[in-house]
C-alpha cells in the first residue's frame, strides 16, 4: 500500500518530527530526575511534577500552530486546556502528598490519552502515528492505574517516571517513522 502525502501533510510532518524528538529528550531527562527523587515530594520533585504538564502545553501549542490545516488542532487545544488544569491541580496536590498527586496525574493521563488517541487517528495519513495511537491508549490505561495506586499505602512517584519514559519512547518511534515516511515519499523516485 502506498501512502500519499498531501502538500500540507508534507509541511506538518517535519515539524512534528522535530517536536517528537524534543519531547523524547525532555521525557528521558525528566524521568531520570524524577526517579532519583521519587521517594517523597520535595522541591525538585514538586517542580518536576508541575513542569511536565506545562511542557505538554508548550508542545501542544507548537503542534497546533503547525497542524491547523490537517484538522487536528481542535484536539490539541483541548489538550492545552486539560494540561493547564493538570498543572494547576498539581500545584495544590504536591502540598497534599503522593496520593493526591497520583489522583491528579491519573485524571490528566486518562483525558490527555483519549485526546492523543483521537488526534493520532486523525493524522493517520501522515504516517508514524501508530505509536501515538498506542501511546494514547496506554496513557488512558496508565491513568486508571495511577488512580488505583493513589489508595495504596506507601504509594510512590516512580511509576510516573516510568510512564513519562514510555511516552518518550513512543515519541521517538513516531519521530523516526515520520522521517522514514518523508524520505520514502520524497527520495523514492530517484
Amino acid at each position: 500500500m502506498t501512502t500519499t502525502t498531501s502538500p500540507v501533510a508534507a509541511t506538518v510532518a517535519p515539524t512534528l518530527r522535530r517536536l517528537y524528538f524534543v519531547r523524547f529528550g525532555f521525557a528521558l531527562i525528566w524521568a531520570v530526575v524524577l526517579f532519583l527523587t521519587a521517594s517523597s515530594i520535595g522541591p525538585v520533585s514538586a517542580t518536576l511534577l508541575v513542569i511536565y504538564p506545562l511542557f505538554d502545553v508548550g508542545a501542544a501549542i507548537v503542534d497546533a500552530r503547525s497542524s491547523r490545516a490537517i484538522r487536528s488542532a481542535l484536539g490539541l487545544y483541548v489538550n492545552i486546556v486539560i494540561s493547564v488544569l493538570a498543572a494547576v491541580g498539581l500545584v495544590f496536590a504536591v502540598t497534599s502528598g503522593i496520593p493526591a498527586v497520583l489522583q491528579v496525574w491519573g485524571v490528566w493521563a486518562v483525558l490527555a490519552g483519549l485526546v492523543q488517541l483521537v488526534v493520532a487517528l486523525r493524522r493517520r495519513n501522515l504516517g508514524g502515528q501508530w505509536a501515538m495511537i498506542a501511546s494514547g491508549a496506554i496513557s488512558t490505561l496508565a491513568g486508571v492505574s495511577f488512580l488505583l495506586q493513589a489508595s495504596v499505602p506507601h504509594a510512590s512517584l516512580s511509576n510516573l517516571a516510568s510512564y513519562a519514559l514510555l511516552g518518550g519512547i513512543f515519541f521517538l518511534v513516531s519521530a523516526l517513522r515520520l522521517g522514514r515516511n518523508a524520505s520514502r515519499n520524497t527520495g523514492g523516485s530517484n
